[in-house]
């Protein structure tokens, strides 16, 4: 069981920092296929509250996690290889094309150093593939709303850990905590986390033979297709909300696999869905 520490925010982020209602339009990515997105066609909230998301409005609980679930599930998918070349365009750093920002670490690394290295950068499951035994086939394991670079021995490091707060700080990415039981992702990222867990809670919910993925408020779920801690991860949403990296991932994905991580859009609606 993971000690309870508070988490480590850093204030500058919330001042710098407006949640989806601030409605900030960012550019979309082309990949395998899918049309460049003109800048016309360029999305802010209010225009996706009335399109992408109106089917959702005005509801909350079960009823807005089945529109949801309903919206995101029109998608298009990739594979595992296909991971690796998106990847370097959803967490390209902004200030140097050549390189993407690793989720844990924080550290900007040359895009060509992917592999299976110590010092590489690998594709992690933010739901760990073990928890539901997802794979790597098309479909739940491929799903780059939750797939991110991270440094292939942290990525060891946090391997299948439920998320909570607590535990010793990990060596090699300072800011991130691990015990037995859970890992503790730093700071910037907390939100993150929990909207790509809860995001992929209302996308698979056992459909076309994809796991019935749900969070809960535990630790130690091992395979079975849960990760908690629910409460934590709320916290972390509200803590931690939506940056423009963050928004402008999301902007790729959908220029990508065509859905989008409404709780990025809406950060509001994870305490509307989980009351």
């Amino acid at each position: 069981m993971s000690t309870h520490r508070l988490s480590r925010r850093r204030p500058w982020r919330h001042a710098v920092i407006a949640v989806a209602a601030a409605a900030v339009a960012v550019p979309t990515v082309a990949f395998a296929g899918q049309p460049v997105t003109s800048p016309d066609e360029r999305t802010t909230v209010g225009a996706l509250d009335d399109t992408y998301y109106e089917g959702a409005l005005g509801k909350s609980g079960p009823e807005l996690k089945a529109a949801l679930h309903t919206i995101i599930s029109e998608q298009t998918k990739l594979s595992y290889d296909d991971v690796w070349e998106a990847l370097k365009k959803t967490d390209e750093d902004p200030a140097n094309a050549a390189n993407v920002i690793l989720l844990y670490t924080g550290r900007s690394q040359a895009k060509t150093t992917n592999g299976s290295g110590p010092d590489d950068w690998n594709r992690e499951h933010v739901w760990a593939k073990s928890h539901g035994d997802l794979g790597t086939a098309t479909g739940p394991g491929t799903d780059i709303h939750h797939l991110r670079p991270t440094d292939v021995s942290v990525n060891s490091t946090r391997g299948n850990l439920d998320f909570d707060n607590g535990g010793d700080e990990v060596a090699e990415a300072p800011g991130n905590f691990a015990d037995g039981d859970s890992f503790e992702p730093r700071d910037q990222v907390k939100g993150d986390v929990a909207r790509m867990i809860l995001y992929m809670a209302v996308r698979y919910d056992g459909e076309d033979g994809a796991p019935d993925l749900e969070p809960n408020d535990k630790v130690n779920n091992g395979s079975a297709p849960a990760i908690g801690r629910l409460s934590v991860l709320k916290q972390w949403n509200t803590e931690d909300p939506p940056d423009a990296f963050e928004q402008k991932r999301n902007e790729a994905i959908f220029g990508i696999q065509r859905n989008r991580n409404p709780f990025i859009d809406h950060p509001e609606w994870v305490n509307a869905v989980w009351t």
